[in-house]
């Protein structure tokens, strides 16, 4: 074979690689994607010179994928792959030492490995496009079931509040005009349910933050303390051992301190719900010029990542029937959100669950 000839044979199989490694980009599954990268590691090691010895290796991001004996003492030929114009990783082809070393490589293969590394860089970039799309769209879709629960339960609230008020006036006229004791502990029933419906319409009304709003400057550390004195029986109980961060100062911002305190009360009682015996609730905050943060860990078993999406839903609940209305922290998430605040929750290490409350400046 003429040297010609040889060259002309390593031009079409370069022209292969790229061709098959193309066609692998443009069929790609977002969802599939270490699949994909796995393929094109074998259509580099086709593509070499020696592909009879050459070995590939791809590292992009949380992908790590590469030919069966490629290990990392190789002479190796390697390009970055950017996205964003940053560095996320990288691809490589190498031969096996000492047989081989820098020389065996072609500078058309050096190309050839450049323009597959820009491919794999766009190809993740448009994955990175797609999933922030989709989580722009799902945190749409929660706003506007957040908004259409809102005005549903907002309607439910007021139209509940005249029949409950009647219910209570007239079981309270009835205990009055009456000595029959049986009755009167029978009212007494329906005084007590009728209360007790009566608050969980004031929640729902906390939750469409239709509850009127007298706002001052609250200290945060005098409303955590307060909600800790009232749980205090409870954390016994468990023996848990709440940790809360020194502060420099006073931490304040503008709101209610009745809200405030239900929002504090909602969270401090969950994370010591899901909390094991003698486990630790930590608070921590955080003042600066721009925002407040505030962050509840408890070390219970977490959050499934199926129920990640619901947890703010009103009347969805994990808690035993009879345990939870499942109104808490549909409370809270309205509370904050009228502050212009955010509310996340995110794992706690090594378990556990992580509440964050972003309370801007104003």
């Amino acid at each position: 074979m003429t040297n010609t000839e040889q060259k002309l044979k390593e031009r079409v199989k370069e022209l292969t690689c790229l061709y098959e490694v193309t066609s692998i980009i443009v069929n790609s599954n977002y969802d599939q994607l270490e699949a994909s990268l796995e393929a094109i590691a074998y259509c580099l090691k086709r593509g070499w010179q020696y592909s009879d010895v050459a070995e590939a290796y791809l590292s992009v991001g949380e992908y790590q994928v590469g030919t069966e004996n490629f290990h990392k003492d190789m002479v190796a030929l390697t390009a970055e792959v950017k996205l964003f114009n940053n560095s996320e990783g990288y691809i490589t082809v190498g031969y096996p030492r000492p047989k081989f070393s820098d020389n065996d490589f072609l500078e058309e293969e050096r190309t050839l490995l450049n323009n597959i590394s820009l491919a794999v860089g766009s190809l993740m970039e448009r994955k990175q496009i797609r999933d922030a799309e989709e989580e722009t769209k799902r945190q749409m879709e929660r706003a506007d079931r957040f908004h259409i629960m809102g005005e549903i339960t907002a309607g439910i609230a007021h139209e509940l509040n005249t029949p409950l008020a009647n219910i209570l006036g007239f079981a309270e006229l009835l205990m009055e005009s009456t000595d029959d004791q049986q009755a009167k502990r029978d009212l007494q029933k329906i005084r007590d349910n009728a209360i007790f419906s009566r608050e969980i319409v004031k929640k729902l009304m906390f939750f469409t933050c239709e509850m009127p709003q007298e706002m001052e400057l609250i200290e945060l550390n005098g409303i955590v303390d307060n909600v800790l004195r009232l749980l205090g029986p409870s954390l016994k109980d468990k023996k848990l051992k709440v940790v809360k961060s020194d502060t420099r100062g006073p931490v304040l911002i503008q709101a209610n301190s009745v809200q405030l305190t239900q929002v504090f009360f909602n969270l401090i009682m969950n994370a010591a719900y899901y909390s094991p015996e003698k486990g630790t609730i930590t608070i921590d905050m955080d003042d600066s010029e721009r925002e407040t943060v505030i962050q509840i860990a408890d070390q219970g078993q977490g959050i499934a990542p199926s129920q990640a999406d619901r947890v703010f839903e009103p009347f969805y609940t994990t808690k035993p029937l009879g345990e939870g209305t499942g109104l808490g922290l549909s409370v809270v998430h309205g509370i904050v959100r009228s502050y212009k605040g955010n509310i996340i929750h995110r794992p706690n290490r090594p378990k556990g669950t992580i509440f964050v409350l972003t309370f801007p400046k104003v």
